[in-house]
């Protein structure tokens, strides 16, 4: 893929971590497929929803940013299956849990988006 895809999957990505550590749905909005599947992996908290079902979650918790939480991500692999395909493998830690996600991204327009979210957590080890 080409550098300009690369930095709009990265540039995706900080809004993605931004919007998730401030609980802002409308940020998270610009990120997220309409048809967007979420579905949460964790053995005994297993979940799956759309994507309005999600967002008045997010917009319903307190933002970790208001919590004290600091911003603790990092993307492991941005892989591109093709010009219209890529994967996002990231970390982060809020809400006392420790995340691994596992995102696909589509082109939507001329832009990449979320199209699914799959994650799993353990909490956090201090």
């Amino acid at each position: 893929m080409t550098p300009a895809d690369h930095k709009m999957v990265s540039d995706l990505m900080e809004t993605y971590f931004e919007g998730l550590h401030q609980a802002d749905s409308a940020q998270l909005r610009k990120v997220f497929h309409p048809q967007l599947a979420y579905v949460c992996a964790t053995e005994g908290d297993e979940l799956y929803l759309d994507l309005e079902t999600y967002m008045s979650r997010v917009d319903g918790r307190e933002p970790p940013v208001k919590r004290g939480d600091p911003r603790e991500e990092e993307i492991l692999e941005i892989a591109f299956a093709s010009d219209r395909l890529a994967r996002v493998s990231a970390r982060m830690t809020m809400m006392g849990r420790d995340f691994h996600d596992l995102l696909t991204l589509v082109r939507y327009g001329a832009e990449w988006r979320i199209i699914a979210k799959v994650f799993s957590y353990v909490p956090r080890k201090d």
